[in-house]
């Protein structure tokens, strides 16, 4: 069931930055975990328009990933494959931190199972 759920500053290009080429490399990443199912993952992005990054100079930019996931896997599995996750997203972000300066991050949440409803039509 992960959720991605990446911010990324306005100031970053489109196409060096290749959201959707991302989204397709990170899920396929944590599909590749064996411990993700791929049907129940979920990418989408937000560009910020308004942001500010430390001394606020106009070239520095940032992205964020949150990825939110179900309870039930031990905090060295969550570790391993955010190890994995967050290399691979490092590594497409390559041009972008050769480019111009770049703040990444990323954080992997577990969700509580009795606050969490889901409902699918298909």
């Amino acid at each position: 069931m992960p959720h991605f759920i990446y911010e990324y500053s306005a100031n970053l290009p489109e196409d060096t930055l290749d959201m959707p080429g991302l989204m397709e490399t990170l899920q396929t990443v944590a599909a590749g975990t064996g411990k993700f199912p791929l049907p129940g993952m979920r990418s989408r992005a937000i560009k910020c328009e308004h942001f500010r990054v430390g001394d606020g100079a106009p070239d520095k930019g940032f992205i964020n990933l949150s990825m939110k996931v179900g309870r039930g896997r031990e905090l060295e599995t969550r570790m391993e494959c955010g190890e994995l996750i967050f290399n691979a997203l490092l590594v497409h972000l390559q041009p972008l931190l050769d480019q111009q300066p770049l703040a990444v991050s990323f954080e992997m949440r577990e969700l509580d199972e009795h606050v969490k409803f889901n409902h699918k039509s298909y």
